[in-house]
Parts: C-alpha cells; structure tokens; sequence
C-alpha cells in the first residue's frame, strides 16, 4: 500500500536507531511504474514506502531480481534518478536529490553558516520561495539538479541542457547568468549549453533580446541537465538591430569579436530592400569594401582574399551576388553570425584578416513553419519541416531574381539580350539520435549568370556540403568530427563575328576533414583542441574554342594540388575572478605536389620569359614544396570593474593560398593560385588593445579597440601584369611587406526607442614592393597605400520605434576615399606619344558618403494567426550622391579625358513584403 511523505519532517533531525537485518526477495516486473514496483516490494516484505508519487512521471521499469537484498533493488532502480533512499526500522523513506543523514558531520556545530546551507539542502523541494523582501516577494521555481551521492567529495557540478523556442527552435547567443557566483555562460548555435555550479543554493537567470526572461532557484547536488523552452516576448522585436551577446563584449577573452542578430536586421534599409548579413557587417568598425557594389571584404587593413568565410564549416569561396551588390547567404536561413577580426580562435586558419563564421539554424522538429519574403527584383521562401517529432528536422531555404523579365520590358536597345539572373539553395537536416549524439548534413548551392552585352556571358558557381557529427563522451569531454566540400568556377563565353568566339573558365575544389575535441578540465581549464587536413585541386584556367571556325587556339594551366593540415590546442584559463586569458597554439603545414612542370630561372636575374633556362618535372604525388610554422593565439582579459574590462590580444597567422587579379576589388573572373617553389605563403602578426564598458544594465555598451599589423609574403603585380591564363605567373606577380594600424570606436544602444549603434574607424594600411631588381620595385621601393586604404570610416545605424509595430530606421555611412593612380604627363618615345603615370595609388578618388531612411511596419502581435506579416519601405541612397565606384582614363584625339563610373547615382525606392507563417 502506497504511502504520502507523511514522516518527510525526519529529515530535519539526527536519527538514532538499530537497522534490521536487509531482506533477500524474488520479484519481476516489465514496463511498469516505480509506484506499482514499490507496492509489490512492500507486499514480499515488511517494509512500507513513504514518497511522493509526483517525483516519478510515468518512467517505466522492467527487471528480474532472484534472492536479491531490497536494498540492492533499489540501488538498481533508482540509479538513474535522481531519488535517494533512507532506511529507518521497517520504514523506506524517499527524498528527491537529497540524502538523510543519521548522525552529524564533523564541525556541524562549529559552523552556524554550514549548518544553515545544510538545513535548506535537505529540505523538500517547495515548488516557491520569497525572498527577504516581503514587500517585493518574488516567486521563483525551485529546481532540484541531480542526486547527492554520499562518496562524492567534488566541489562543484556541471549543469547542462538545452533551451528552445515554444516552436523548438534552438536558442543561440542566450545569456545564462549565476548572479549569486557572478558566473555565467552562453549557448550555442544548437541552444546547448554547459556550466560548473557549486553544490547548494544557485539562482539561474536568463538573458536575451526577444524571450521572455527566466529565473529560477537551483539546488545542486550533483551533475544534471535543466533543459528550458522560453516564450518570444513580442514587445522587444525590433528594438536592436544587430546585438553583440549581452557582457560578451565586457566578460569573454576575445577582442575584435562581433556577432550579429541575423533575425534584427530586417529595419535596415539596404539596396533594393534586401536583408544582407555580409552588407550589414561593414557598417561595424574595421570592416569595409572598397566601393560600393564591390565584392569582397577588407578586415582590418586587409585584402579580400584574407577572409576565411564558413557556412556550416564549409567554405564560400564567392558569397556575392551579381558582381557584390547582393550577398550570396540567405538571411531567412542563417541563424547566427561570429565575426573574428582580432583574436582569432586556434581551431580556425588558412586566412590572415578574420573568419566569418556562419551557421544555418536548425529548423523547428515540432510543426512545420515559414517564412516567404517578395521584393521588386527577388523573392526568398524558407521552410522548416519536422521530420520525426522532437528527433529530426529539415530547414529548406531558396532565393532567386526576377531580374530578367524586368530587362525584357525595358525598351532600351542596347539592353537587347541582356541576361543578368541568379539564385542560390540552401538545406540543413538536424538529426537528434539522443542526449549525447547529433548529426547535422548541410548543403548550398548558387548560380549567377550575367550577360550586358550580346556577346559575352559570365556564369559562377558555389557549391558546399557539410557533415558533422556531434558526441556527448561525458560530463568532461565532447567531440565533432566535421567533413567538408566546396567548389567554386567560373565560365566566360564570348560569341563574335570575327571568329575568335571562345569558351573559358577555372574550377578551385578543397575537401575537409576536421576532428574538433574539448575537454572541461577543472572551473580554471576549458581546453579545445583538434586536427583537420584540406585538399585542395585547383584548375587555373582553360580556353578552349568557341566553335568549328573560331581561330582561337585551345589552352589548359595544368592542374594544381596541395594539402594543408594543422593541430591545435586551446585553454580557456580563469586565473582569478578578474583574469581570463585564452592561449592557443596551432601549427599548420602545408605540401605542394605534382604532377607539374615548373620553370627554372637564371640565378642573379629577374624572373621573365628571357631569364627560363628549362623545366623541371615533378611526378603524381611528388613533393614540390613544403611550408609551416607555428601560430601563436593569446588573448587576456582583466574587470577593472564588474562592467568594465581592458583585452590585449596577439595572433600570428599563415595563408596558403592567394587570388590572382589586377582588379581594385574582388571579381568574380579572380582565379586562385596556391603557394608553390616561387610563390610563398603569406604570414602575419596581429596585435590588439582594447577597452570595454557596459551602461546601465547592459542598455549602453562602449568599445574602444586598436590593433598593430605586420605582414609578409603579400601578394601583388608588376606594372602591365598579364595575368589571364599564364602559365609562367611566378613572372608577373611580386611578393611584399605589409603594415596596416588602427583605432576602432562602438557605441551601442541595446533597447528603448531609440536603439542602434554609431562606429568610427581611422585605419591605414600600407604594402611595399622592395625586389632586387627595378622591375620588381614598386614607388622606389617605399611602404605605399594599398588599394583599400580609407582612413575615415563612419557608419550610423539608428531606430526609433513610434509603437509596437512601426518604426523609422536610418543607415549613414561615411569613408574616405581610396587610392587610385592617375596619369599626370605625356611624353614622346620613338614618335609615339605615352601616358605618364604618377607613383601607384598616389591620388584618391572622392569620399564616399549615402544616407539610408525606411519606414518599417510590423504585422499585428496576435499569436493565433495564420501568419505574422513585416512591410519595409526604404530609400536607399536618399540624397542623391553619385558616389563614384572607380575612375578610369581614356586618350580621346590625343587628349587624356577622366571618366566615373557609379552604380547607384540616384534615390533607389524600394517596398518589400515579409511574412513567416
């Protein structure tokens, strides 16, 4: 007969008593409730239960016991809950967590304090408790975390779990704070997290733009999981635009670390109304293009092909569309954005200026939901499909432009058999297989084909793929073995009349594979460490002809392969409740290898066509080249005060691979060359200084960042570099010193009607081009700016929110201009007159400067509704300025005439449609 905790007061006092001797019992039982299994036990013997039948769900057991102590029974049954037992006389008295003692431990008495926690441990969980303040009594759940153990003589205990949305969706970027420890942690991309409590009395509060906030009253005994699923908190939509993590910016040992809310950038106004989360990150200090419709990014003094961009792992090669005007990456799909432009963590290399780390979020494993956006020249659909009810999921994402039926209307002639299209898919499947196993299989794909002029047609590709498998070992230690594809290519077709049509392209193809490891140490030691190996296969290019009567000769650059790999080791070291420093080290290698052929130059000469004494071979699989070397990253941060802390940082970098182009910016037609006899690979120091304070409970936050640069081995051009299918490029390209410094100022407003950010950025950056020869000697030899050096660069991204559903939005942006190499002479050489050039990049084009406003009007916050609807009206470029993109030169009847080009001179209006169902 099943007993009510009617004697649970026992607890509360020290027992005196003679154990009887432990019956032996026969029982068996299959898939049924601990309470039935109890009233079987207490019918075999003497003994009657006391509990409450709430603490056991409808969990269900089965086993088979013969001659077996009932003690041992119900060690077995009880192991994996979290309920102890305590045996007084004929009496079995259960307690939840909690352990009853029969006798005093040593000191009990001596320690008024101890007993006190004591006590309020081994009391039975109330589901309330108010706090001291009568007046403002607080109710907050109790939560009783795992089960004490009386051998257990750990210190602390690791909490884990899991938070989702009301529709399942994983949590990112959630701040879990231990006000009482003055602790706290984040989750991840997956709403996972894991933190180190002390045993006792903890009070658990959660942080995050758009939820509701949690707190509960935790008492841990031992290891356990508190999984947690939050409602949106509909009055706080919109409020911030793009966040950085709450304290992040204050707590963690990074600098140069931005992280961006892809779900917040909706009220920006951008061009033609699209969400861009790439666009969106150079409004943030030390990130910039070099015009705009540029593609490509420069970080901190940086070239374009300095930045290692990942997708689930996976790298893009390309994240731009129609030549950079639009980003390649769906917003609707994407779920969190890490920047790293300062302190770049050990796991990640190859690049030298930062690593954007993007994530596609797992879809929703409860109902199926949508979201469906309708632009004037795109339109984007995304879906989340549960495959099997809180176990797997589906999250499908498309994107395409509209672009070529708007070309057919226009009655321009010149536009006549125009082509200027593109789209992109993106798909992730989550699968859960348990608590300590996940697999996550990503794939994206995207087309571009563009085409002003009749006879020429470009088209580029990105392709990705993406496996990764999650392990949950123990409370210590987790693992993800990661493996990767990506394939970029480029194709040009060109149609002519004068038989010379013709078909080119290139292909670069790098495969991955990465084991990633951490490993929870101690509260003072959180290591990552790891090891990846990539393959690359790159195809520099082939022309092949066009047609049967095309005169062009077919040309193919053999095919370059290499392998780098790396291992690392990373430590998270809180050396005292102030001082976090996170020290990594990384040692990447890298292996060129054949089949190749290879010049062999003149020794004490330049490297030319009249310098190549012959060839050397190299077999399938013949080592060409080797390079590498360590990577140092370190990075401190010390609290001045509780909101306020100072970061230095160091990173030395390698970078393998290189683009190849004498464009200002990155172009789609760029080809890629790895490091090989005559090329070496790039490398570079980074050195940062910052200061961080947060205002008012995290409502204001303020960053103040500087960073020293130097760098070797940068690639760049002789004067008149033919670049386009050569097969000696070792003759055209020069390798060079660079240096780049800077200041990065942020102000931030997190929440209220009026929130947003205003950033400056003064950065330089310089390269010098120093050979042994004068044709491999740039502006005498002296340190010059390089194409992207803007000193001034102001961004403001404002919003004022009327009500709960409209607001106004407003983007500035401000930079100087960049370096362009004007013609400043004429001369005559052998009767024929020459362009005088002034030193590379000596002059600058004008500043840049465009003002953004849109008016945003959100659906009703009704939640029974079928869908949930966003209007976006903006006008990009407001004032009109005809900001130039590039100015170029051309000998009109022997007069040298300066022209402009621009891409947007003019207001763009734009009305977009949102709805997610």
């Amino acid at each position: 007969m099943r007993k009510y905790l009617l004697l649970f007061l026992l607890i509360y006092f020290p027992f005196t008593y003679a154990q009887t001797a432990d019956p032996e019992i026969s029982i068996s039982f299959e898939n049924k409730e601990l309470p039935d299994i109890l009233a079987e036990i207490e019918a075999k013997t003497d003994y009657q239960f006391f509990f409450d039948e709430d603490w056991f769900g409808l969990t269900k057991f089965s086993g088979e016991y013969s001659q077996t102590k009932v003690t041992e029974v119900l060690e077995d049954l009880l192991e994996e809950t979290n309920i102890n037992y305590f045996v007084k006389g004929q009496r079995i008295i259960l307690t939840r967590g909690s352990i009853i003692y029969d006798r005093l431990p040593e000191g009990f008495l001596e320690s008024r304090e101890e007993t006190a926690v004591a006590e309020e441990e081994n009391q039975s969980a109330d589901p309330v408790f108010y706090n001291d303040n009568e007046e403002q009594a607080e109710v907050v759940e109790t939560v009783l975390i795992g089960k004490e153990n009386r051998q257990s003589n750990r210190s602390t205990y690791k909490l884990s779990g899991r938070v989702v949305s009301e529709k399942g969706e994983p949590i990112s970027g959630l701040n879990i704070l231990i006000p009482n420890q003055d602790k706290g942690t984040v989750t991840d991309i997956n709403g996972n997290y894991e933190i180190r409590l002390p045993k006792g009395i903890n009070i658990f509060e959660t942080q995050a733009l758009g939820v509701d906030k949690v707190k509960k009253r935790l008492v841990v005994y031992n290891d356990g999981v508190l999984n947690l699923e939050l409602k949106e908190s509909f009055e706080e939509l919109g409020e911030v635009l793009v966040e950085a993590n709450a304290r992040d910016n204050v707590r963690t040992a990074l600098t140069g670390v931005e992280r961006i809310d892809v779900a917040e950038i909706k009220n920006i106004p951008l061009v033609l109304g699209e969400r861009d989360i790439l666009k969106v990150a150079t409004t943030l200090p030390g990130i910039s293009t070099a015009g705009e419709g540029a593609s490509g990014y420069n970080v901190r003094g940086g070239k374009t092909d300095q930045n290692l961009i990942l997708l689930d792992e996976g790298v893009i090669y390309n994240p731009a569309h129609f030549f950079g005007i639009f980003s390649g990456l769906n917003p609707f799909t994407t779920g969190d954005v890490s920047i790293y432009k300062g302190s770049i963590p050990a796991e990640y290399g190859g690049r030298l200026s930062s690593v954007f780390d993007l994530n596609t979020k797992t879809a929703n494993k409860e109902e199926f939901t949508g979201e469906v956006s309708i632009g004037p020249v795109t339109g984007n659909l995304s879906l989340e499909i549960p495959i099997v009810e809180d176990k797997s999921s589906l999250i499908v994402g498309g994107r395409g432009t509209y672009s070529d039926w708007i070309l057919n209307l226009l009655e321009d002639e010149s536009l006549e058999g125009s082509q200027a299209s593109f789209y992109d898919v993106v798909a992730k499947y989550n699968h859960k297989f348990d608590h300590s196993d996940e697999l996550n299989v990503s794939g994206y794909y995207s087309s571009d084909v563009f085409s002003i002029t009749s006879d020429s047609l470009f088209s580029y590709t990105n392709r990705m793929f993406s496996l990764s498998y999650n392990k949950y070992f123990n409370e210590k230690h987790q693992g993800e073995l990661v493996l990767t594809n990506s394939n970029y290519d480029f194709n040009l077709d060109y149609a002519s009349d004068f038989d010379n049509d013709f078909e080119s392209g290139y292909t670069i193809n790098e495969s991955e594979v990465k084991l990633k490891m951490k490993y929870f140490h101690s509260k003072a030691h959180t290591f990552n460490y790891g090891i990846s190996g990539k393959y690359y296969m790159v195809s520099p290019g082939e022309i092949n002809p066009g047609s049967p009567e095309s005169l062009i000769e077919q040309v193919s650059i053999p095919e370059e392969r290499a392998l780098e790999t790396a291992v690392y080791i990373e430590d998270s070291f809180e050396v005292t409740e102030k001082l976090l420093i996170n020290a990594g080290l990384r040692y990447s290698f890298y292996t060129a290898f054949g089949p190749a052929q290879l010049n062999t130059y003149e020794e004490g000469l330049p490297r030319n066509d009249n310098t190549a004494t012959g060839l050397e071979s190299y077999d399938s699989g013949e080592v060409i080249e080797t390079y590498g070397g360590p990577e140092v990253r370190v990075s401190g941060r010390y609290f001045i005060t509780p909101t306020f802390s100072t970061k230095v940082s160091y990173n030395n970098t390698y970078q393998y691979i290189h683009t190849l182009s004498n464009n200002t910016t990155a172009a789609p037609t760029d080809t890629y060359k790895l490091s090989d006899s005559y090329i070496k690979p790039q490398r570079a120091n980074q050195y940062g200084l910052g200061f961080f304070k947060n205002f008012d409970e995290n409502i204001y936050e303020l960053s103040l960042e500087g960073y020293y640069k130097t760098s070797d081995n940068l690639l760049d051009y002789k004067i008149g570099a033919d670049l386009f299918l050569n097969e000696n490029i070792e003759t055209e390209v020069l390798q060079g010193e660079g240096e780049a410094y800077g200041v990065e100022f942020l102000v931030r407003k997190n929440k209220g009607r009026l929130n947003g950010y205003l950033g400056y950025t003064y950065s330089r950056s310089f390269i010098k081009l120093a050979g042994d020869f004068q044709e491999e000697t740039v502006n005498n030899g002296e340190f010059f700016p390089t194409n992207f050096d803007k000193p001034h660069d102001f961004s403001a991204v404002l919003n004022y929110k009327l009500t709960q559903r409209f607001s106004f939005s407003a983007n500035f942006v401000y930079q100087t201009g960049r370096p362009v190499t004007y013609p400043i002479g004429k001369y005559n050489f052998n009767n024929s007159e020459y362009v005088l050039y002034s030193d590379r990049n000596q002059f600058r084009i004008p500043d840049y400067y465009r003002l953004d406003l849109s008016f945003n009007v959100e659906g009703n916050h009704k939640i029974e509704k079928f869908a949930h609807s966003f209007w976006n009206i903006s006008v990009y470029n407001v004032l009109g300025r005809n900001n130039p993109y590039s100015v170029f030169f051309v000998t009109d009847s022997g007069e040298v005439k300066a022209y402009q080009s621009s891409i947007f001179s003019i207001p763009i209006p734009t009305i977009t449609y949102n709805f997610r169902f």
